[in-house]
């Protein structure tokens, strides 16, 4: 039996998941939780083999979560499931330990599919995905600026472009505000912008926040 936890801020999403997992004779949903803190807390009871997770979720979002999830547990498998399309976050989470990357429009099998690739160790990446690592080898030149961000700076430029203070996020991530303050800096110089509003413009132009 593959062994999931479920992590979703929608109870609808994670009760809909929940019964078609039913459906699948080597799946069982062992865990379900709302948001990123309660992902990490799964993970410490260390009694999952897949996670299927959304990036979109309040306290601690996906993408914050993911970078905590694989530090404690790296081989652990996670597939994203999210509302926002391929291109907008993909590449970069599979970059940053992801082990897969589906919209939530996608094909249910596609989910089954995923799940079982990912079990097997491997990496699960849809055909418009592929298309996108591809075109990365060529360089850096096309990608988004956003997509040349590492882990931790794409996290504090999410939660800046969402309102969120410098001396919050310093509290939430257990970083000082001046190292903070540092990977602000470097956001605003790789992505050529001026102004949290700019951030906020950006993420919200390329669809990364709602």
């Amino acid at each position: 039996m593959i062994r999931i936890a479920i992590v979703d801020d929608h109870a609808i999403v994670r009760a809909g998941l929940r019964q078609f997992f039913a459906d699948q004779v080597d799946f069982f949903v062992a865990a379900e939780a709302a948001n990123g803190r309660e992902a990490i807390d799964i993970v410490r009871q260390g009694e999952i083999d897949v996670m299927v997770m959304d990036i979109s979720m309040p306290d601690q979002s996906g993408v914050d979560a993911l970078a905590a999830i694989k530090a404690r547990a790296p081989d652990l498998p996670v597939l994203i499931l999210s509302g926002f399309a391929e291109e907008h976050y993909a590449t970069t989470l599979l970059r940053q330990g992801a082990s897969g990357y589906l919209n939530k429009d996608c094909d249910p099998q596609e989910i089954v599919r995923a799940i079982r690739t990912v079990y097997r160790g491997r990496k699960y990446i849809s055909a418009g995905v592929a298309e996108r690592l591809a075109d990365g080898l060529s360089g850096d030149s096309d990608k988004p600026p956003h997509e040349l961000l590492s882990e931790r700076e794409l996290q504090v430029f999410l939660r800046l472009a969402k309102g969120e203070t410098v001396g919050h996020m310093a509290e939430s991530m257990s970083l000082s505000i001046k190292t903070i303050s540092t990977y602000r800096t470097r956001v605003m110089e790789k992505m050529a912008l001026a102004s949290n509003s700019d951030l906020t413009y950006y993420a919200l132009k390329n669809g990364l926040i709602q």
